[in-house]
């Protein structure tokens, strides 16, 4: 089968991943060519050039500044993403799409949603985050020529006011996350940003007295000065952005992986990334968060809750390692995802061809 795979135009399929959608999308292309598939990819300049597939690439376009001197002219990152999908799309309507047994959207941009029914081939579109309002338009206007994937049960009933979707959980390579001793610092990773709450993570550590490391990059500097840079020290130390392999080196080790969302985490990658590892996870029950961590695996506080958390953090470390990571492989795992998926490509080409 010949996918044509859409990911973000403004950040690389590349280590180290901006975040879960882009990790996700670089995990299933690979998996998808181990298994055989042509796998043609759409994502922002910097992808990963050793992953085995076509990269489709993006058209440069400068707005004239005739045009951003408009007193309602967008911003030129946002020109941009329009452009690259809007090109994208055009080009797919008008026959290249017959390359392509089926357009699989990870991306958030509304224009794959959009444009899909000028397609000849059927698009399915995961859905990787609470609703976004271009996107609820795109899906108000054109209900029925795509179909819709969300990452967790709890995504799932976020969009059921515009989307009937299904539930296919994110998943990780598990033959890459392998278990570790243990027996180390809580460790945190993902976006520091506000919605992840990192420096709650931090005060709930340091209410329990366990030494954190927080990883990942900085999306938000501003935040990250305010909130995360003063609560440094004491037990808590920012170890930089990182790659798979020092993540999973990082987690190996941890006592216990600790996520604080402060908004409705689609799925929370980071958790099975953690369990995969061996290591129990403290979190936050929201979203997805109770669809993905176990009670064997894990240990969940009261969402906000501080307090509650350190109390998670101290409980999940008594979690039996061996029983989180046969957890994470029974239900966690790249293979699993990557089974349903292929199941839905093909209910969704046999259904094309019969119509």
């Amino acid at each position: 089968m010949h996918i044509c795979l859409i990911a973000s135009s403004r950040f690389p399929v590349a280590e180290p991943f901006a975040g879960g959608l882009e990790a996700m999308t670089h995990a299933l292309a690979r998996e998808l060519v181990d298994r055989g598939h042509d796998v043609s990819l759409f994502a922002g300049p910097g992808s990963d050039p050793a992953l085995p597939v076509e990269l489709l690439d993006l058209p440069e376009f400068e707005p004239s500044e005739v045009a951003m001197g408009d007193v309602n002219a967008p911003s030129r990152h946002w020109m941009a993403e329009h452009h690259a999908y809007l090109s994208l799309m055009l080009s797919l309507a008008g026959g290249e799409d017959r390359r392509f047994d089926v357009v699989h959207n990870n991306s958030l941009h509304h224009l794959p949603v959009a444009m899909a029914r000028s397609l000849s081939v059927p698009v399915v579109t995961t859905l990787h985050t609470p609703p976004l309002p271009w996107l609820e338009s795109a899906i108000a206007l054109a209900p029925d020529t795509s179909s819709f994937v969300a990452v967790s049960r709890a995504t799932a009933r976020a969009w059921s006011h515009v989307a009937d979707a299904t539930a296919v959980h994110n998943g990780v390579d598990v033959t890459s996350w392998r278990p570790g001793p243990g027996g180390g610092p809580a460790v945190w990773t993902g976006r520091l940003v506000p919605e992840k709450a990192p420096h709650e993570a931090v005060d709930a550590c340091r209410l329990a007295g366990v030494p954190l490391l927080l990883a990942g990059p900085m999306s938000d500097p501003a935040y990250f000065e305010e909130q995360i840079a003063p609560r440094l020290g004491e037990g808590a130390t920012y170890v930089g952005h990182l790659d798979h392999a020092a993540l999973a080196g990082l987690l190996g080790h941890a006592s216990v992986a600790v996520t604080t969302p402060a908004w409705d985490e689609p799925y929370g990658l980071v958790a099975a990334e953690a369990m995969a590892c061996g290591t129990p996870v403290a979190s936050y029950a929201r979203g997805a968060l109770p669809e993905v961590v176990a009670p064997e695996a894990g240990v969940l506080a009261r969402p906000g809750d501080v307090e509650d958390l350190a109390r998670a953090v101290l409980a999940a470390r008594d979690c039996d390692r061996a029983v989180v990571r046969r957890h994470a492989e029974l239900h966690c795992s790249l293979t699993r995802m990557t089974d349903e998926y292929e199941r839905l490509y093909a209910d969704l080409v046999d259904r094309s061809l019969a119509a």
